[in-house]
């Protein structure tokens, strides 16, 4: 039950009525005032409990005030029901309406607005509850938690909050508490998409979740017919695939009863249902051949409570990376393995992308694409080396031949393998020659990062036709790269002779004219059109650290308001 529900009928009023005449504004202290016929000076006001309490304020708790005259705000009962009903619609926003202690308040206000309330409980109340409420704006633009206490390797600084407080005032002062909650939230397609697939997984848990697809000893395939389709169907029906249930033709057309409309068997696994579980599949990183094995039905008996946690924690991650983003740009989904580049003219280009192993996973990071190597050679990191690469020449020194290996030493000069102890190599670098078997294939864009990553070609072009591709050593493999790279020259500015100098074979390293901004982010989860949603494996096993930290943050504040009541 909601709060604003349970409140007196008189503080379920519309509107926001700022009563000042009932509040003494505070007094100016700077000077004293005139003498009064030539006698001693007549005495100073003194502050009012709200002036008394604002001096040692935060600059941004003094600046609300500053906007209101330096007047209470939350002395009118229909403002503490706006204010209250702005703090229980954070849910919709992946937030705990409790951290921000709406119950607490409304009996707060019960006491403090009483006629034979002091003028200092008033005050208190005041700024608790407007304490509250900047704190729940703030956390909505910027998040709730601050991730380097979440993931310590965070290295993205989180843009400090920019509250529109003189627009949040108005809409306050209108009631109007979406219209505030509006100005806080973070902008973009990302998050708007996350939200509206979290209202619509909510709304799916209150009614009772999904049906369960039991374990089967042979997969559930199109054509069949089985009473476990009548189950798939309402499963997917849940989430918004309508078309897959019967429709009751005479309730939708009555008065044309003769009409026979063709809806589906139950039970039988038609071309439609197959459809759906295709669109599905695609929206979970699943082999789109729209049968029913063990991981397809692992997916779909992911129980809705579940997808809401993975909602939670994206729209935090969305709150954390949304200060100002700039339009040209090149972003890479870790999670998602798609790369997305939004042009300057607007257009936006996509391309499936390979990232790191789970053991080797690609950092999140932003920096800028400088320059581009051409027909690179490949020199061997040094983890590669220890783990994959060594052990194989120790069993066999014809493998740098194979590969086209070179063994050089920290200048780059080249050494005789047959020299070298390969038991304990020391400094000795292997490098491979540039060429079609150079797993960087002819193109590599470099980035300043501390994590030696880069974005490049590769000669496997086979491995992105497979749903998941976390399959690197940390790069990333870009499909289409030469396409990519071409529009990066163009939009910089760049005057390079790309196709000339990639035939050429020559290793070159080329600058960009501009530096591309580039973004390597996180998301286990994405919104889609109509409240969909698009769930992808946490191959790198991120989102529990962040669902236990927003966990023990509520935890946490609850128990700090239990011990100050």
């Amino acid at each position: 039950m909601r709060v604003a529900n349970v409140l007196p009928r008189e503080l379920r009023r519309s509107g926001m009525v700022l009563l000042l005449a009932c509040w003494p504004a505070a007094a100016s202290a700077e000077a004293p005032a005139a003498p009064v016929d030539g006698g001693e000076p007549a005495a100073v006001a003194a502050p009012s409990p709200l002036g008394e309490r604002l001096e040692a304020a935060s600059p941004r708790l003094a600046r609300f005030y500053a906007l209101q005259g330096g007047a209470p705000v939350w002395q009118d009962r229909a403002a503490v029901t706006t204010l209250i009903a702005l703090l229980e619609a954070l849910e919709d926003d992946g937030l705990d309406p409790g951290d921000y202690r709406p119950e607490r308040l409304a009996r707060e206000a019960e006491t403090a607005l009483a006629p034979a309330a002091s003028e200092a409980a008033r005050a208190r109340f005041d700024l608790d509850a407007s304490r509250a409420l900047l704190d729940a704006l703030t956390q909505l633009q910027r998040g709730r938690l601050d991730p380097r206490d979440v993931y310590p390797d965070w290295e993205i600084p989180v843009a400090p909050p920019r509250l529109d407080l003189v627009g949040i005032v108005r809409a306050l002062q209108a009631g109007d508490a979406e219209g505030a909650l509006a100005l806080a939230r973070p902008e973009g397609e990302t998050y708007a998409g996350l939200r509206q697939a979290l209202m619509r997984y909510r709304h799916i848990a209150r009614l009772g979740g999904w049906p369960t697809l039991p374990a089967r000893q042979t997969p559930l395939r199109p054509g069949d017919v089985d009473e476990d389709v009548a189950l798939l169907r309402r499963r997917l029906a849940m989430i918004g695939e309508l078309e897959v249930m019967a429709a009751d033709v005479t309730h939708y057309l009555p008065s044309l009863p003769d009409i026979a409309l063709e809806a589906p068997a139950q039970n039988r696994f038609d071309d439609t249902l197959a459809a759906a579980v295709r669109r599905f599949q695609r929206r979970h990183m699943l082999a789109e051949d729209g049968v029913i094995g063990p991981r397809t039905r692992a997916a779909l008996n992911v129980p809705a409570r579940v997808r809401i946690e993975t909602l939670r924690a994206n729209l935090e991650r969305a709150r954390w990376l949304s200060g100002e983003r700039p339009e040209w740009r090149l972003e890479v989904d870790l999670a998602g393995q798609r790369l997305d580049y939004h042009r300057p003219n607007g257009e936006r280009w996509g391309a499936r992308v390979i990232v790191g192993q789970p053991d080797r996973a690609s950092p999140v990071l932003r920096s800028e694409i400088t320059y581009l190597t051409l027909n690179p050679t490949w020199t061997v990191p040094p983890t590669i080396m220890r783990e994959d690469v060594l052990p194989r020449v120790r069993r066999d020194l014809g493998y740098l031949s194979e590969h086209d290996m070179e063994a050089i030493d920290p200048q780059g000069r080249r050494l005789d393998p047959e020299a070298v102890d390969w038991q304990q190599p020391g400094a000795v670098m292997l490098r491979q020659r540039a060429g079609p078997r150079n797993p960087l294939g002819r193109l590599v864009l470099r980035f300043p990062n501390d994590h030696l990553v880069y974005l490049h070609d590769t000669p496997a072009r086979g491995l992105f036709r497979r749903p998941q591709r976390a399959l690197s050593s940390g790069c990333i493999r870009v499909e289409n790269v030469a396409e990519l790279t071409r529009l990066l020259i163009d939009d910089s500015g760049s005057r390079i002779a790309l196709e000339r100098r990639l035939a050429g074979g020559a290793t070159d390293n080329v600058s960009l004219a501009r530096p591309v901004p580039l973004a390597l982010h996180y998301w286990t989860a994405e919104g889609e059109a109509g409240g969909l949603a698009s769930f992808r494996p946490d191959v790198y096993d991120r989102d529990p650290a962040l669902m236990a930290a927003l966990s023990v943050a509520s935890a946490e504040k609850g128990e700090n308001d239990m011990a100050g009541l």
